[in-house]
Formats: structure tokens, C-alpha cells, sequence
């Protein structure tokens, strides 16, 4: 692992701790992405271009390092000419799939809806502003 910054601060008794540890290894705009992507299985750099075009070539190869960094990306470079590069999940990355299938989930499910669309402080599972209207 990465020696990580500490820009949360200390952790009153740990909590908060182990979400904090999550998000930095999994957190930014791109690196759930790549992750998600790697789930079907190895990619080679250009492959991640053309699935995330609007991505700069220089935070792709950051991002991926950070993950490489983290044990959970693998890069595997094929002695050919031209080089070929894959990338893959280890299997340390392997156990954050639920997660991210997780997120891949609720992002089906809530990602369409305009802000605002639940009563704040609404209990889990409640009733939407639409269906209470009813």
C-alpha cells in the first residue's frame, strides 16, 4: 500500500476509519470506473480511452498506477512489438466487486432522479415526494 495523507484528520476511536480507507482507495472520479470496467475482465490502456474518452491520458495512467500501487490493479507488459499492456484486477481487487457492483445498483436506480425527489431526513425505504403527493 501507498503511504496515504491524513486529510481527515484523526479518527475519534476509529470511527469513520475503515469508509475513510475505502474512498481513498477507491475514491475520485475515475477509479470506480476502471474498476467496474476490469470486472468483465483485462484491459489494455487504450481500451479504457475509448470507454472513458473524456479521461486525459495523463489521469489514466495516474489513476491506474494508484490502483497498481494499491495491490489492486495488476499490469501485466507482453514483450512484443508494439508493447501491449494489460490491466486487470488482483485479487485483492477482486474483493471490492460488491461493492462496486453496489454502487453500479444504486446508480440504476437513483441516478436519473432530479435533486430533490426525497423528503430530507426521510427514513430508508420511505415514501418519494411524488408518491406521498398521491
Amino acid at each position: 500500500m501507498r503511504d496515504r495523507k491524513s486529510g481527515y484528520g484523526e479518527c475519534p476511536e476509529g470511527e469513520g476509519c475503515p469508509v475513510e480507507f475505502t474512498l481513498d482507495v477507491i475514491g475520485g472520479k475515475w477509479k470506480g470506473m476502471l474498476l467496474y470496467h476490469m470486472i468483465e475482465g483485462p484491459k489494455r490502456f487504450n481500451e479504457f480511452r475509448r470507454i472513458c474518452p473524456t479521461i486525459t491520458q495523463r489521469m489514466l495512467t495516474l489513476q491506474l498506477r494508484e490502483l497498481e500501487k494499491d495491490g489492486v490493479v495488476h499490469r501485466e507488459v507482453y514483450q512484443q512489438v508494439p508493447p501491449k499492456v494489460e490491466y486487470s484486477l488482483t485479487a485483492f481487487g477482486r474483493t471490492l466487486e460488491p461493492i462496486i457492483q453496489s454502487m453500479r445498483a444504486w446508480g440504476e436506480t437513483y441516478g436519473g432522479r432530479p435533486a430533490g425527489t426525497f423528503e430530507a431526513g426521510q427514513p430508508a425505504g420511505g415514501v418519494e415526494k411524488s408518491q406521498a403527493a398521491k
